[in-house]
Formats: C-alpha cells, sequence, structure tokens
C-alpha cells in the first residue's frame, strides 16, 4: 500500500455466508475471485482469520498439482524483466502460469509499491497467466507472511505453473526455499558477483543459475560469469535429490535461456519423481509452515490476552528504558508463560 495508515479491507463483514460460493468461483478459474480469496488470505483482520480457514479448508483438495517454482537475485538483476518473458515462454509450452511477486515493504512506513504488474504489462494481460503483486510487509526470507495460502489458492484456480519472486535481498531468501520446488537464481555478470556470490547460502540452495542481460556487449562477461560459477558449484556440497546444480546465460531482450530453464525443471521433476526426493521435500515443507503458523498463532493469542498485554507493556518499558537486558527480559516472560500454562 502507498499509504500505511490505510487499514486491510479483507472482506465485508456479510462476506460468510459467501465463502462457499468464493471457492466455487476459484475452482471455476474466475480470476476475480482468486484476487478476492487471495487479499482475504492477505489479510490482517481477526474477524477475517475464521473467513480464511473455511476458504482454505474448501479449497486445499484441490491443490498441489502445480510446478512451484522461486526466482531470486539482487535488486536490478532484472527479475521482472526476466519472468514475463519466462512466462510467455511457458506458456507456449503449454503451462498456465501465475505469478506471486513480493514487493519490499518499507521498514519505516510499512508501505510498498506494488509495480511489478506495470513491468510485467504483456504477461499480466495474457488471458493464461494472473500476476499478483503482494507486498512483504516486515516478514523476513524475501516471502510474505500469506504466500504458502497464495500458492494453494492459485493451484485451485488452474494455475499449474506457480512462480515466487522473491524481495531480492540476497542471503535472507532462504524462505522461499520452504515453498518451492526449484530454485531459480538470477545473477549479473561485471558487478563484483562471481566472487561475492562464491559463497555458502544462497549459492548452494539454488537448483540452478542463470547470468542475465547477456546480450550486446555484455555476452562475453556472461559467458565468463557463467564458467566461474560452474567452478564455484564444484566447491558447495552435493544436493538433495542427486541433482547437479545448473549454470547457463540469459537475455530477456534477445528471449535466451528460457527454453533452457524449462529443461531444467523437466529434468528436475523426472530425476526427483522417480527417487522419491519431491514428495519428501513436500512434505518436509508442509511440516515446516505448520510449525511456523503455531508459533505465529499462539503469539497473536498471547497479545490478545489482557494480562500478557499488560505484562509485555511493562517489560517493553523496561528494555527501552535500558533497565533491564533484552534477553534478561525474554527469559523473564517466557518463564512465566510457562507458569501461567503449568496451573
Amino acid at each position: 500500500m502507498l499509504n500505511p495508515k490505510l487499514k486491510s479491507r479483507g472482506l465485508p463483514k456479510n462476506a460468510k455466508k459467501d465463502i462457499p460460493k468464493l471457492a466455487e468461483d476459484v475452482l471455476s478459474g474466475n480470476i476475480s475471485a482468486l484476487s478476492r480469496a487471495i487479499t482475504l488470505a492477505e489479510s490482517s483482520r481477526n474477524e477475517d482469520r475464521q473467513l480464511r480457514s473455511d476458504l482454505i479448508k474448501r479449497l486445499f483438495p484441490h491443490s498441489g498439482k502445480s510446478y512451484r517454482l522461486g526466482i531470486t537475485g539482487v535488486p536490478g538483476v532484472g527479475k521482472s524483466t526476466f519472468i514475463e518473458a519466462f512466462g510467455l515462454a511457458a506458456i507456449q509450452s503449454g503451462y498456465k502460469p501465475a505469478v506471486l511477486s513480493i514487493d519490499p515493504s518499507s521498514s519505516r512506513s510499512g508501505g510498498s509499491i506494488l509495480g511489478d504488474k506495470t513491468r510485467m504489462n504483456e504477461l499480466s494481460l495474457h488471458p493464461k497467466a494472473y500476476v499478483r503483486p503482494s507486498a512483504s510487509g516486515l516478514h523476513l526470507g524475501g516471502v510474505a507472511r500469506s504466500t504458502r495460502e497464495s500458492i494453494m489458492l492459485c493451484e485451485a484456480a488452474g494455475y499449474d505453473l506457480i512462480i515466487v519472486e522473491t524481495v531480492g535481498v540476497g542471503q535472507s531468501e532462504i524462505e522461499a526455499l520452504q515453498l518451492t520446488d526449484f530454485f531459480l537464481l538470477l545473477m549479473l555478470a561485471g558487478a563484483g558477483d562471481e566472487l561475492q556470490g562464491i559463497k555458502r547460502g544462497i549459492m548452494e540452495t539454488a537448483d540452478a543459475i542463470l547470468i542475465t542481460k547477456a546480450d550486446g556487449d555484455n555476452i562475453a562477461l556472461a559467458n565468463n560469469a557463467a564458467q566461474e560459477y560452474r567452478r564455484a558449484l564444484h566447491l558447495m556440497p552435493p544436493h538433495e535429490g542427486n541433482w547437479i546444480p545448473k549454470v547457463a546465460t540469459s537475455s530477456s531482450l534477445n528471449k535466451l535461456g528460457m527454453d533452457k530453464a524449462l529443461q531444467w525443471m523437466k529434468q528436475y521433476h523426472t530425476l526427483c519423481t522417480e527417487n522419491g526426493y519431491w514428495l519428501e521435500k513436500r512434505s518436509r515443507q508442509a511440516l515446516y509452515w505448520f510449525e511456523q503458523n503455531i508459533q505465529s498463532q499462539t503469539l497473536q493469542l498471547l497479545r490478545a490476552n489482557p494480562e500478557f498485554k499488560q505484562m509485555m507493556d511493562t517489560t517493553r518499558t523496561q528494555v527501552e528504558a535500558l533497565k533491564t537486558d533484552p534477553f534478561q527480559a525474554v527469559d523473564e516472560v517466557v518463564s512465566r508463560i510457562a507458569f501461567e500454562i503449568k496451573k
């Protein structure tokens, strides 16, 4: 939102009776209904929590059949331009793609520009594609809090390739791995990335690396960078599922590298389906999000408790005034919670 003070719209108060109809419309592929469903998933209003739960329960059996692709890279690498060219190539290959584009939010105002739809103009207008920009809020890990639910909703609406474009802030993108099947890292040539990128973290988690903007005078630089990354990947631990990470150059301008990425995706799916890693990875991801949501909702319940809120306000004041150590304050709060549970 451009205006951080604007409250989350969610759905109208009388929307509870419309959830069955909303679910039915999503399943029919209605784009307007899908957008309303994702808006509900993104809502932070307490009154929308049960509506969201009801909707998810109805649509969950119809999800899980898509290919989930994560795409990340530093700002300026050309993620949006690449995704538009890649999405159009995927449509030609028979896919029906949905793009969940995560925009960084301001740490001061909480607002986001949400401009990716304007940068993917052709793809967003294509009848077989869906582009949805979302704000990351203050959620770490390169994705929005509701991205998991948004993926499921897009799958229920019939999209079989879900592209998650992460914020692109570097090493904090790891949480996106818990959402996707295949993780594609976009890198620039000639920007110091050849050495800076050769480190553990995001590099060792990538299933493939594409050097972007390999056109014009930049072709030689891109080819050299690709060779450096191939050497670097030999220093990384072996990938789970016995997959060998791939490296190539790409040009969104010349539509170079799109078919290569699609080919890698299919090869990865075939390999990991045959050796059982595909299902194992999805199972681990589901468990991860179960535990994350347990923590999140437990904290929400605690904050809704008047006694806990008063204790937190008092402790927060003491920490802010430097009268108590933050770590000691955490221990005291947790001890108080444990005591109340035992009662």
